[in-house]
């Protein structure tokens, strides 16, 4: 499998059309890949058909767009649509998001989430292919769809997942598997849930990374970060699972009692250095190899800001990113 290494695009701070040279400097570090993520910035898609038509060799991939935001339909056309721009370099990461996101931002029903994410992948699969697809799902139906543009490439699907149902679907019916908030010695656990795995499948991760050597200023931004995150209902069954149910009651009952501050004072020194990482570039990008000798194919950088890069000026980040890009490894 080709060498790969990823960065979570958009940057912070910068314009979407301010990033040709962003990309450009990727490019150059030796990164491979560009993640898009979409929660209540820019959407999946857009990031990445600016960078197919500046950066034509880059693969694109979307970490992740969600499975209930876009109907079945949409769904396919919009990642039919960047396959068509950038054949063969682009991979559908698809979730289920958050009742936040669904429900609160969508005006959706945020309801049975396995089952949903589960109905559109099997939906998706043939309908990337160009085949019709007609029939009922458990939690819609579909009428006569077929893409008036199916891709001469189809791409591979990959399955957002944290815990035990969601991964083993992943294992046996997705193209790859998304992970997010989880420590280089978690890998090998939730590896293990895969179970029997499709040729080619991947394995790619979201991996926090601040690269500033002052510690106070990256920990007290991870902490606040962890505490947005993990007290989500299915972060926090992650953790459960991972074992950290001692670890983290105390943050989790001092945020349930709205005392915001007070939680994330609890969440332990340890603990916020193996999920964010921080330190000088090179100490970050030898703790991404940790995650690459615990099984992740594709390590994606999410980039947090810095004392350091605190306007997100382009030319200060380029120094940074070639700092962080395997080709200065």
């Amino acid at each position: 499998m080709t060498y790969r290494w990823g960065m979570t695009v958009p940057l912070g701070g910068v314009p979407l059309a301010g990033h040709a040279a962003i990309y450009a400097a990727l490019a150059e570090a030796g990164f491979t890949d560009l993640w898009s993520a979409e929660v209540a910035g820019a959407d999946a898609f857009t990031p990445l058909a600016l960078a197919a038509a500046w950066q034509p060799e880059l693969r694109l991939g979307t970490a992740v767009a969600p499975v209930y935001t876009r109907g079945p339909g949409l769904l396919a056309m919009s990642a039919a649509a960047l396959a068509e721009a950038a054949p063969g370099r682009f991979a559908l990461g698809i979730g289920a998001s958050s009742p936040v996101v669904v429900r609160d931002w969508n005006g959706i029903a945020f309801t049975d989430p396995y089952r949903r994410t589960r109905d559109v992948l099997r939906f998706l699969r043939p309908a990337l292919r160009g085949e019709l697809v007609d029939g009922d799902f458990d939690t819609f139906a579909v009428r006569r769809f077929r893409l008036e543009r199916p891709p001469a490439v189809p791409p591979p699907v990959l399955l957002a997942a944290l815990r035990p149902r969601m991964l083993r679907l992943a294992g046996a019916e997705a193209d790859g598997v998304l992970l997010n908030w989880l420590a280089a010695s978690d890998v090998p656990r939730v590896l293990a849930e895969l179970g029997q795995r499709r040729a080619g499948f991947e394995v790619v991760a979201r991996i926090f990374v601040c690269p500033t050597e002052d510690t106070g200023y990256a920990r007290r931004l991870a902490r606040r970060m962890i505490t947005t995150y993990l007290t989500v209902p299915a972060y926090a069954a992650f953790h459960r699972w991972l074992g950290r149910e001692a670890e983290l009651t105390p943050m989790w009952r001092a945020w349930a009692d709205g005392d915001r501050r007070g939680a994330a004072a609890l969440v332990p020194d340890e603990l916020v250095d193996a999920l964010v990482l921080h330190g000088a570039p090179e100490v970050c990008r030898s703790r991404i190899q940790d995650y690459r000798a615990a099984g992740i194919d594709v390590p994606v950088l999410a980039l947090l800001p810095t004392p350091e890069l605190a306007d997100g000026d382009p030319a200060a980040l380029a120094p940074l990113i070639a700092q962080l890009g395997p080709a200065s490894g």
